[in-house]
């Protein structure tokens, strides 16, 4: 009982969080948000939101870059902090460009995505990843 009101963490609990939220989080977005939008390419590709101005194709790509390649990487531990910066960026694109205006309902799972991986940002990717064992 005393350890679950404790503010203290041990080594292990903290590499299995990481760990746990990369490979959730990173598996998540792969799957429910790059994999369909990959699969609608050539819908998505004329109409897609551009708020860079560099063309509705490229803006998709970029995207698609950040929710499959970069979301992979996530998970195996691979370029971790750089991944997770791609996809942070992406989804704050998401959240403050996009969904403006909206009822945060529209957008409340967005912010999950992008408090996860602004946290494996900032933590890194723990003890169990290829970056940990590269030595990085």
């Amino acid at each position: 009982m005393k350890k679950i009101f404790s503010s203290y963490y041990t080594d292990w609990a903290f590499n299995i969080a990481t760990l746990v939220m990369r490979l959730v989080a990173g598996s998540l977005l792969f799957l429910n948000h790059g994999i369909p939008k990959f699969n609608k390419f050539s819908e998505l590709k004329y109409v897609f939101f551009d708020p860079l101005h560099i063309g509705h194709k490229w803006s998709l790509t970029l995207v698609l870059f950040a929710e499959l390649v970069c979301s992979v990487l996530l998970v195996i531990g691979l370029f971790s902090r750089l991944a997770a910066m791609v996809i942070t960026i992406n989804l704050a694109v998401a959240i403050f460009l996009f969904h403006k205006g909206q009822p945060i309902a529209q957008y409340e799972i967005a912010i999950v995505y992008l408090t996860a991986f602004f946290s494996i940002l900032l933590l890194g990717p723990g003890k169990y990843s290829v970056d940990a064992a590269m030595g990085r």
